[in-house]
């Protein structure tokens, strides 16, 4: 579904230093009580809208605080292809020292920090974060536009630049939500206007509005396989029968996405169904074999901590990949205690009981 930002009147106002004023919001506040009692069966946009901007605006502003990275700098740069910040500065490809404290953020680079973080579970069907999400049916999400500014200082007229290293507190309101119809389809969706505010030691860094268009509900596609809502589709579940302890797990696409990321692995047989397939003649995109060994760890670890062990580290594991695993497929991984060597031994055993990947820990 395509949205015109021209057809949408509440996004004219873009340049507008609030989009909703103070009269709108004491309107919406005022009419949630007449509609408070018919907000559980009332399902349009309208009813929805209101119901979620009275939530929000009754929690007050929501605040994080997070220390700023530098290696979170140094990746989004490289991502951007970009190989150095500012001119003449450094080369970040590869490079074997970290940007250092007190580096300035160039304007936007603000956005890959206080990123959303929650469980798989917790997601939406389409993978969005559910934070600021009105009532179903409109939770899907659609970036449409917004306003950034970097305030100067009165005196000075000096830029107060976010830096590396500093502590930041990101600061959240929501400012409105607006139900709006399309105009070719009469499609009902609702328009919410979050502003986030950014604050160092010396004031306000960054105020950032932001427009998210929320639709209703999927499009139906007979050719496409919906799945379950997210909390039925992460499975880990785990059994133990003797000294044998087994974990058995099933990756979806959210999580491969997510540790390809975390690990800044580019590599396409994780992500690329048709390079995955067509190319290097996999069944699906590839497990990560870093993300089993993690798995293998982790499964050590728990069953120490069920049998009421001290929790130190390993002295060590050695490891040997057998056979690729695929996404959504079932897996189980498989530990037999430590014998009198002192060594505990793991297999992951695919479908078929094909080993896929063996190790001993010691």
């Amino acid at each position: 579904m395509s949205f015109s930002m021209a057809r949408c009147p509440s996004l004219r106002c873009m340049r507008l230093k609030h989009c909703l004023n103070a009269t709108r919001a004491s309107r919406q506040f005022s009419t949630h009580n007449s509609l408070r009692t018919n907000s559980n069966t009332d399902t349009s946009a309208s009813a929805i809208a209101t119901a979620f901007l009275w939530r929000f605006q009754s929690l007050g502003p929501q605040t994080r605080t997070q220390i700023l990275d530098a290696n979170q700098l140094q990746l989004l740069s490289i991502t951007l292809n970009r190989p150095s910040l500012f001119p003449n500065s450094p080369s970040l490809s590869n490079a074997s020292t970290p940007l250092p404290t007190g580096t300035p953020l160039p304007a936007g680079y603000h956005l890959v920090y206080f990123t959303p973080a929650f469980l798989e579970t917790e997601l939406g069907i389409d993978g969005t974060d559910a934070s600021y999400n009105p009532a179903a049916p409109f939770t899907r999400r659609m970036w449409a536009g917004g306003e950034v500014q970097w305030p100067r200082d009165a005196t000075t007229g000096r830029p107060n630049f976010l830096r590396v290293g500093q502590e930041v507190h990101e600061t959240t309101r929501v400012l409105s939500a607006s139900p709006k119809v399309v105009r070719k389809t009469g499609e009902e969706m609702i328009v919410v206007g979050v502003e986030k505010e950014f604050r160092n030691e010396d004031g306000v860094a960054v105020v950032d509005r932001r427009y998210v268009v929320r639709p209703g509900p999927l499009p139906r596609n007979p050719s496409f396989q919906y799945s379950s809502p997210a909390p039925n589709t992460v499975t880990t579940t785990t059994t133990t029968t003797g000294k044998t302890h087994t974990r058995t797990l099933r990756q979806t696409p959210v999580t491969l996405f997510r540790f390809s990321a975390l690990t800044f692995n580019p590599h396409k047989i994780h992500y690329s169904t048709p390079w995955a397939r067509e190319v290097e003649g996999h069944r699906d995109i590839v497990v990560h074999g870093p993300l089993n060994l993690i798995a293998m760890l982790d499964l050590w670890r728990d069953t120490r901590i069920s049998r009421g062990l001290p929790l130190p580290l390993p002295e060590s594991i050695s490891y040997r990949a057998t056979s690729p695993l695929y996404v959504e497929e079932e897996y189980r991984v498989v530990l037999d205690e430590e014998a009198r060597d002192g060594v505990g031994r793991v297999r992951i055993l695919g479908p078929g009981e094909v080993v896929a990947m063996k190790a001993e820990i010691r």
